[in-house]
């Protein structure tokens, strides 16, 4: 319908110019004098209303649709990041002109282990547990299901070589269960943060208060001190 409004459209406009340039034209076909007002005026109005009907009838484009994201590749680890923990804080006290001594902080006490859910297992038993949930996971897609359970035996065997910080471990396997290569992801980024905290000796109430703030998430309390240091330093 679109199509046809548009064809009348541009007719109209080839008639308005004609016309306009020779009346006489129209005069002979409606058998009466017409000026160039009259004409202008009636194909003025009839190239308006096709123009608006051509909006309103032609068809609107539909979004392309969004693509699908890619399926799980092998070897791939979503690895979460830490966001959307961030809230505003009261700002820093400013600077003084006199310069003071910061005392050293206190070594961060590594805090009690929360209970862990799962029960204490051989090493046999637990591939037994990552082949179970491999193949819950992946079903007859096998290659995945070994690259699965490899992954996962790998990540417990590290575990149990390298963890030293047994609450840490513990808070990693209460929220990741028995996902160990998640549990290894989240036993070294806040087994890192910890040592990082522990070798910081500047701003030390700063330190306090990030600490008070998010208790044994280390990740959280390193990125805390980070962020009100620079904003104290740029004041």
């Amino acid at each position: 319908m679109a199509d046809l409004f548009l064809v009348l459209f541009f007719i109209t406009l080839i008639g308005l110019i004609v016309g306009l340039a020779k009346p006489s034209i129209f005069t002979r076909i409606v058998k009466r004098e017409l000026t160039r007002k009259q004409i202008g005026l009636f194909f003025g109005g009839a190239l308006v209303l096709f123009f608006v009907l051509t909006g309103i009838t032609a068809e609107r484009k539909e979004p392309a649709p969004t693509p699908t994201p890619a399926t799980e590749q092998e070897r791939v680890e979503i690895i979460p990041e830490v966001e959307d923990k961030i809230e505003a804080d009261k700002p820093e006290p400013e600077k003084t002109n006199q310069v003071k001594k910061e005392p050293k902080p206190t070594p961060t006490p590594e805090p009690e282990a929360k209970p862990e859910p799962e029960v204490k297992t051989d090493r046999n038993k637990m591939i037994e547990i990552f082949k179970a949930e491999a193949l819950k996971k992946w079903g007859d897609d096998y290659s995945m299901v070994d690259y699965e359970i490899k992954k996962q035996t790998e990540a417990y065997d590290w575990i149990i070589k390298y963890a030293k910080y047994t609450s840490i471990l513990g808070n990693a396997k209460q929220k990741w269960g028995n996902d160990y290569a998640m549990i290894k992801y989240e036993y070294e980024k806040q087994a890192g943060a910890y040592d990082w905290i522990n070798q910081q000796t500047a701003y030390p109430e700063i330190m306090t208060k990030a600490k008070q703030k998010w208790g044994d998430d280390y990740a959280m309390v390193k990125y805390e001190y980070e962020k009100q240091v620079k904003a104290y330093e740029s004041l």
